[in-house]
Order: structure tokens, then C-alpha cells, then sequence
């Protein structure tokens, strides 16, 4: 099978799909406090059988990870039938699920039944009152029980991520880099994303490279292997069984190395999280296109990713992040 490859020689293997943008959860970094104003109908969401039929395309094309997202995906009736679905795919080697963890003790061991290997659980405090703050209205030990269920049901590595946020969250950094020593915590550490419908927000980033200096007070950062084929670039603390992720998408953007396309819930089909730029699915799905119809516009959109994005400029999209799935 060929790499399926963009215009700058990039390999692309990965997915991410948008299975809803609802959520349980009203993030500050991503979505206005009342929620998304005009939420998507149910016959403007593709349907499992339909995100089935892109994952073939795209399985055929040489695409081999797929991560699920939302909004929260686990708000969405029956997930573990689609895991079943998309684990039947041949091709596909890695199916992996971004949450809030607020459902996940209730639904961890059916969707390691249907398939899944890993989850990345979204924990931005250790500390229930900033957890509330930046959650707006999310239960801390809620998330921290969806986490145990997690490891329980062998959904490993259990990655959580944190959105650094100056001013609101930051004082926790070495509280998060202390947890890979004492226990097989893998944190992973993002900055906050000036990523919003009016712009703004730039003042709330603290860089990798502050966050980094501020735990290797703790004791020099270890190379360690990546996994999962993200962006992250992975280290250990000396004697940590635990590792720690960096994610700069501001400050040291990954677009030189992006492997990814997303799918949202309404079947766009986008070359760049930071850029307008779609290609519809839905619409040829529902008149009936085969498959190889599908790759063609699959190629379509890996032929218009962009060289990289402009978000140090601070960026304005038309879609919040809960609408595109992150």
C-alpha cells in the first residue's frame, strides 16, 4: 500500500473523529459558560455506520490510528458499538478515545470489550475548586474514579492532559510532575490555545519551555520513547515509573510533522484544526458514493493541508474547539 502523503511530503496516518458536539462540561479554553448556541440535529450528525464508512477509506488509503473525540464523546448513545465497528477495519492498529473522564467509570470495561486501547482523559486541577472553576460546572473525584476505571479495565497507558492556563491552573505544574514519581502517572502538560470565535486570550499561555524549566526543579528531564503517534514529546524524572508529555502548539508548533485530519460530527472533513478549510462528507455519503468515491475526497483533503498554521498571531475560527473535536 502507498503512504498517503500531503503536498509537503508529510505522511498522514492518523484520524480524529468528532462523534458529537455535546458536552457535559463547559471548559473555559472551550466553549462560552451557557454552551454552544446552536447545537447540531441528529440528522445532521453522521451516523456510526456512516463514520464507518470514512474509517474504510481511510483504513484503504493507509490511515491506521483513529482517536474519538467530541464534544464529549461518551455523551453519545451506544460509543461501544461504534469501537466494535471501527476495530473490524482491517488496517486500522490503534483506536484510542479523548474524554473528560466524567462517564468513563461507567462505560471503561464495555469499550475495552469492543476494542479500545487507550483513552487520554482531559484533568486540568488537582484541586476540586479549580477544577470547578475551570469546568464551570465538573466534579473533580468524578474524573479521578473514570481514571481508576480506566487502568482497571486496561485501557494503558492512561494519559491525562492539562491545559495550562496562567493565572488559574499553573501553580499545579509540579503537583502533575510530582504524581509520575510517586504513581504510573502519564501527564501531559498543553498550552492554552488563543483559539476562539473573537480572538483574544494570549496573556493566559505559559510556554513549554517556562513549564518545562519550572519542573526540572524537581530533577533533570529524561528523553523517553513517544507513544501514541501524537505531538507530544515525551520525558521522565530521574526514578519516575510515571512520564511527562509536552504539547506546544503555540510556542514550538508540530505542523512540519502533522500526520492528522479531523472529522467533525456534521462530516467536514478538515486538513488543519486551525484553519476554516472543510471538505463535505455527509452530504456524498448520503447520496449514496462508494467507498472509493470517499478516498477521493479523503485525498482531496490531504492535498490541501497547509504548510502550518498562524496561531501565535492568536486565531479566529468560525467553529469553537467542542466543534471540532480538538
Amino acid at each position: 500500500m502507498d503512504v498517503l502523503a500531503d503536498s509537503y511530503h508529510r505522511p498522514v496516518n492518523y484520524l480524529r473523529i468528532s462523534v458529537t458536539d455535546r458536552c457535559n462540561l463547559r471548559c473555559i479554553y472551550c466553549m462560552p459558560a451557557g454552551g454552544i448556541s446552536t447545537l447540531l440535529a441528529h440528522d445532521d450528525i453522521l451516523t456510526y455506520e456512516e463514520i464507518s464508512v470514512v474509517a474504510q477509506a481511510a483504513a484503504e488509503l493507509g490511515i491506521v490510528k483513529l482517536r474519538l473525540t467530541g464534544g464529549e464523546p461518551l455523551v453519545r448513545k451506544g460509543l461501544p458499538e461504534l469501537v466494535a465497528m471501527l476495530a473490524a477495519i482491517e488496517g486500522i492498529d490503534d483506536i484510542s478515545l479523548t474524554t473528560n473522564g466524567v462517564l468513563l467509570e461507567n462505560y471503561a470495561d464495555e469499550l475495552k470489550e469492543a476494542g479500545l486501547h487507550r483513552v487520554n482523559v482531559s484533568l486540568d486541577s488537582l484541586c476540586g475548586d479549580t477544577f470547578h472553576r475551570i469546568t464551570r460546572v465538573g466534579e473533580l473525584d468524578r474524573v479521578l474514579r473514570g481514571i481508576e476505571a480506566a487502568r482497571g479495565a486496561g485501557l494503558n497507558p492512561v494519559k491525562t492532559n492539562t491545559v495550562v492556563i496562567r493565572g488559574i491552573n499553573d501553580d499545579e505544574v509540579l503537583d502533575f510532575a510530582r504524581l509520575t514519581i510517586e504513581g504510573d502517572w502519564h501527564v501531559r502538560f498543553i498550552e492554552y490555545m488563543p483559539f476562539t470565535i473573537d480572538g483574544g486570550g494570549e496573556d493566559l499561555l505559559v510556554p513549554v519551555e517556562e513549564i518545562r524549566r519550572r519542573i526540572e526543579t524537581l530533577g533533570e528531564l529524561e528523553s523517553s520513547l513517544p507513544s501514541g503517534g501524537g505531538p507530544a514529546k515525551y520525558f521522565r524524572l530521574p526514578g519516575a515509573s510515571g512520564t511527562i508529555g509536552f504539547i506546544s502548539p503555540v510556542s514550538e508548533h508540530f505542523c512540519s510533522v502533522c500526520n492528522r485530519l479531523r472529522l467533525t460530527a456534521d462530516g467536514k472533513l478538515r486538513p488543519c484544526l486551525f484553519s476554516d478549510d472543510e471538505i463535505d462528507l455527509l452530504h456524498p455519503l448520503r447520496q449514496g458514493v462508494t467507498v472509493g468515491d470517499i478516498k477521493l475526497l479523503i485525498q482531496k483533503a490531504v492535498s490541501r493541508k497547509p504548510a502550518g498554521h498562524r496561531l501565535k498571531a492568536g486565531v479566529t475560527c468560525e467553529r469553537l474547539m467542542a466543534q471540532i473535536g480538538g
